[in-house]
């Protein structure tokens, strides 16, 4: 009984893990799409040679800030999510082994 409540209680905490990244990544995902669209819509407008007011930034400077603090935001997700081991410390090089030891059994 208690053994089945311990398991139940990792896949929990192995689950709450798997959304944290799971998120990191979607974060970085929407953080390249927009930047690479506002990056051609930028050039666009710049091949157009138009006298097209670029707003309070001026022109792609708006980019600038936008990957500037938007980037801090995901430097600081990244932190949260993977930033608990930033060293590569003797208990981390262990789990790693046996994660990588568990897929390879995995795979036979």
């Amino acid at each position: 009984m208690e053994s089945e409540f311990l398991e139940e209680k990792r896949y929990l905490k192995a689950q709450k893990r798997v959304k944290e990244i799971k998120g990191f990544y979607w974060h970085l995902f929407w953080y390249l799409t927009v930047n690479i669209i506002w990056v051609l819509v930028i050039i666009n407008l710049d091949a157009l040679e138009s006298s097209f007011q670029y707003g309070f930034f001026g022109k792609g400077y708006g980019l600038v800030v936008n990957v500037l603090f938007w980037g801090i935001g995901l430097l600081v997700h990244w932190f949260v999510v993977f930033g608990r081991n930033l060293t590569f410390s003797k208990r981390w090089e262990e789990r790693k082994l046996q994660e990588l030891m568990n897929k390879d059994n995995f795979k036979k």
